[in-house]
């Protein structure tokens, strides 16, 4: 048995409106629904929490990114986790109820990490943003790796703590303890996060 350290919770955390953008991880089809290749048991719950922080942002034209993991048919990757999300198929597609909306931005990605090897970062700079508000799956997979990135980048991470999901309530908490802990993150309800 072990102990698992307080997680500090933050009731509300406002935000500048100017200076934040939303980054939606991986919600796609074979993550999100039952019948994904790599179906997260939990993602499907975080929707609705997600759907809030997204109407949040649009009312107070916050930038919304998208990353959508993106793999090929011979993937290295399919070693570890079996074969999902490839590119141009219906498990690869962002799930129906978050579907991006014109103005939005969407970072196909190759591994766990939203700014490696992709635009993120210059988009990220390009608008002036200092503070990213993180939602998603896997929450100690890809939201982690991202988070993370974020942080060494000198960025502000927030994160709605009911608008992510892991593999095992284990994985989640240790996300949320090192994205708190190590990376000196927010952890928030979406009810919780406003923007002004």
């Amino acid at each position: 048995m072990v102990e698992v350290p307080e997680i500090p919770i933050q009731d509300r955390v406002e935000l500048d409106a100017k200076g934040s953008a939303v980054i939606v991880v991986d919600m796609q089809k074979d993550f999100v629904y039952p019948d994904g290749k790599l179906a997260v048991p939990t993602a499907k719950d975080t929707i609705p929490a997600i759907q809030k922080v997204l109407a949040k942002a649009r009312a107070a034209k916050v930038p919304i990114f998208y990353t959508q993991d993106t793999h090929r048919p011979d993937d290295p990757e399919f070693k570890i986790w079996g074969e999902h999300v490839v590119e141009g198929t219906q498990g690869w597609e962002i799930v129906d109820e978050l579907k991006p909306e014109p103005g939005d931005y969407i970072i196909r990605k190759t591994r766990y990490d939203a700014f490696y090897g992709t635009p993120l970062d210059e988009y990220l700079r390009l608008l002036g943003i200092e503070t990213v508000v993180i939602v998603g799956t896997v929450a100690n997979i890809c939201v982690l790796h991202t988070a993370g990135s974020a942080a060494l980048r000198f960025y502000k991470v927030v994160v709605p703590k009911d608008g992510i999901s892991a593999l095992t309530e284990f994985d989640l908490q240790a996300a949320l303890r090192q994205i708190s802990f190590l990376y000196r993150g927010l952890i928030t309800t979406s009810d919780g996060l406003t923007f002004r």
